[in-house]
């Protein structure tokens, strides 16, 4: 699988290096490259009244690209803003399922939005985290009920410091059939 990570909009830091880590331990074939053009937010995108930016808007600019750039099997696009989505007071990320496009927020993963002290170790594990979800569901999986999954849907920031950075054997199964469809393989997940 070819990803391609793409920031969009200003990032404080934008932990691309675990990133790229994580998902070549998770996704041994996988080649992964950032994108050297940073894209603005999409001003429609942006929600005065909630003072949030709107993650569909924003994918929806992702998949453009995405199906713009064959060369790469995913986009993962990074925000430094919070986002939220119809119905849901924020979210985490939001990717296509199944697609191409998949975005994380790099908003709420940090320990000061819940007023503890700064930890770069816990943010890139989260920023990881959230980035394999999200491919997860590029590649068409649900979330699982296993708590320890990296598929498990996290309703707040414990629930994502619960859950592992890997799928659980139910769902490797589901990503090894869709990485085999992509003509890739997945070893060792």
């Amino acid at each position: 699988m070819r990803v391609g990570i793409l920031h969009i909009g200003q990032l404080k830091s934008a932990s691309t290096e675990r990133i790229q880590e994580t998902l070549n331990d998770v996704f041994p074939a996988t080649k992964v490259c950032v994108i050297q053009k940073e894209v603005s937010l999409p001003e429609e995108a942006y929600s005065e009244a909630r003072k949030q930016y709107r993650s569909d808007l924003i994918l929806k600019m992702l998949k453009e690209y995405a199906e713009e750039h064959p060369e790469f099997d995913r986009v993962l696009g990074i925000v430094d803003v919070d986002i939220s989505t119809p119905g849901l007071n924020f979210v985490f990320g939001e990717a296509e399922h199944p697609g191409k496009a998949a975005l994380i927020s790099l908003w709420r993963l940090r320990p000061e939005f819940y007023q503890q002290p700064s930890n770069e170790e816990l943010f890139e594990e989260r920023s990881a985290k959230e980035t394999v979800h999200e491919l997860g569901h590029t590649l068409g999986l649900d979330h699982c009920t296993n708590p320890f999954c990296v598929m498990h849907f996290s309703n707040s920031i414990l629930e994502t410091d619960v859950k592992k950075t890997f799928f659980c054997n139910k769902c490797s199964i589901t990503v090894e059939t869709a990485l085999a469809k992509l003509g890739k393989s997945l070893e060792g997940v």
